[in-house]
């Protein structure tokens, strides 16, 4: 069932890949999800590079979990990455993204972190 429904994602996730790509000037906002962790970047997909990340793996983000949140992989922990995302985009004057949600349905976390980044000052 997990290979399953880990194949459909990919394949969704290759669908919007053809559609959705980031510039210089409007950067795509990528977000992953594994078991433990969460994970997001600002890539210029033109250049090939990674403008900014974030996620739960980090040290000071474990910290900032802890208090709040058991678990890295949570609505909370996501509102916690979207906020340092929009900070550290905002840091390199990035405010304009495209949202790439990396195939999983835009609903619990992918929203409270898409929210959080749109709340920090992204526009998407």
């Amino acid at each position: 069932m997990a290979t399953i429904r880990k194949a459909a994602r990919q394949r969704i996730h290759r669908r919007i890949r053809k559609k959705v790509a980031g510039t210089a000037q409007r950067p795509r906002l990528a977000v992953h999800f594994s078991g433990k962790h969460i994970y997001a970047q600002v890539i210029d997909d033109d250049a090939g590079r990674t403008i900014a990340a974030a996620s739960t793996a980090e040290s000071r983000m474990r910290s900032g979990l802890l208090g709040k949140a058991k678990a890295h992989a949570n609505q909370a922990a996501a509102e916690l990455v979207g906020k340092a995302i929009a900070e550290r985009s905002l840091a390199k004057n990035l405010d304009r993204v495209v949202f790439d949600r990396g195939g999983f349905f835009y609903h619990g976390k992918v929203k409270a972190l898409a929210d959080a980044a749109r709340a920090g000052g992204l526009k998407f």
